[in-house]
């Protein structure tokens, strides 16, 4: 079989970026150009319009009423989850920074969704340890500490309905998954995991190349 994909270059990328729905939406252009005045190390913490464009596609298409993200910044990707959300929907949002969290809720009222946003700050393992007891997601989003991610998934799959998604962001490590030079500690997280969940019974799994890798799991 012939491999089959194209490369992207910053003209198709920007391309693919203007061919979406929400292309011309006002608040996430406003969220975006705010993050990038905050420098160029942590303006990349945002995700990008195709991925949030995606996510908010996603999170409508199963119907999702509860969505919980782990790793928020500054709320670009909430809002994206929660737009998607039905009536009535929550979405609950972990963060151990509350400075970035505060950058994010002008823009979460801005957009109409701070209704449906549960912030809950502190250290996401321990947070995910003390949910309620019965409190199920649809959705999950998991894009904070990458040695954490395995730990993230295995504290959420439990709590996921049948034919909820749980999502991974940076599954690519910038192409090094599949490079020959050493990786760190977080890049070997990755790699681990990668690993892992193609042969977990419990959910059905493909990694796609929007972003920096987006892995979705399905719970069976």
């Amino acid at each position: 079989m012939k491999t089959k994909y194209l490369a992207l270059n910053a003209d198709l990328y920007s391309y693919v970026c203007k061919c979406r729905s929400n292309v011309n939406d006002p608040v996430l252009a406003a969220l975006e150009e705010k993050n990038d005045s905050l420098g160029d190390v942590t303006s990349k913490q945002q995700i990008g319009p195709d991925q949030g464009s995606f996510m908010t596609l996603l999170v409508a298409a199963i119907g999702a009423s509860s969505a919980i993200e782990v790793g928020t910044f500054t709320g670009y990707s909430s809002v994206c989850i929660a737009r998607g959300l039905r009536a009535g929907g929550r979405l609950i949002c972990l963060d151990v920074n509350t400075e970035w969290a505060a950058i994010g809720r002008p823009y979460w009222k801005m957009a109409g969704v701070e209704d449906r946003i549960d912030f809950r700050p502190g250290p996401a393992l321990q947070t995910l340890r003390e949910l309620e007891p019965g409190q199920q997601f649809d959705f999950a989003f998991i894009d904070a500490e990458k040695t954490e991610y395995e730990a993230y998934y295995e504290l959420i799959l439990p709590r996921l309905r049948p034919n909820g998604l749980i999502l991974f962001d940076n599954m690519l490590w910038a192409g090094r998954v599949s490079a020959n030079a050493p990786l760190d500690p977080q890049g070997q997280a990755i790699v681990a995991l990668n690993r892992k969940l193609p042969n977990d019974p419990r959910v059905e799994t493909t990694l796609l190349t929007i972003a920096d890798g987006i892995l979705i799991c399905r719970k069976h």
